[in-house]
């Protein structure tokens, strides 16, 4: 999505290798593995912060391959997720911050107004996704003046 607003092309960076299973040397202990989930999300990590977690500390290099769901599939069956998607709350938090900045006497900061513009276009477009997806409800609207209730 960044891409859009960029002047550079293409995409860079290395891809998974395909495999259909855990290597040999990983953790395999799928109850373990969940409780380990779990006990991470209550101390307060992300699930991105989760998975480097696993694969740093745990010997987990990719819990799908394990598991079969991604780390936030485990934490909504476990009724651990958030309210919003957690790469929605992001850009919600940035936007906040953007706002607070312009609010703190530079409203003269057009480079940050244009980000601000280019974050809730971000936050709008991924709202219709997960409209769509049923993820969030269908008159969800993104409104500036709420922002700041939804992220605290």
């Amino acid at each position: 999505m960044a891409r859009m607003y960029k002047s550079r092309k293409g995409k860079s960076g290395s891809d998974r290798p395909h495999v259909s299973e855990a290597p040999a040397w990983s953790n395999k202990d799928k109850a373990g593995i969940t409780s380990l989930i779990l006990d991470l999300a209550r101390s307060g990590n992300s699930t991105a912060q989760i998975g480097t977690i696993l694969r740093d500390q745990h010997a987990v290099p990719d819990v799908r391959l394990i598991l079969g769901m991604r780390i936030g599939q485990v934490l909504r069956d476990n009724d651990m997720a958030g309210a919003y998607p957690e790469d929605m709350m992001n850009l919600m938090r940035q936007a906040v911050a953007i706002i607070n900045h312009l609010g703190a006497g530079n409203h003269k900061d057009i480079h940050n107004k244009r980000a601000l513009e280019i974050t809730e276009a971000k936050i709008r477009r991924l709202a219709n996704y997960y409209k769509d997806e049923k993820r969030l409800p269908a008159d969800w609207r993104y409104k500036r003046e709420e922002l700041r209730l939804m992220v605290e």
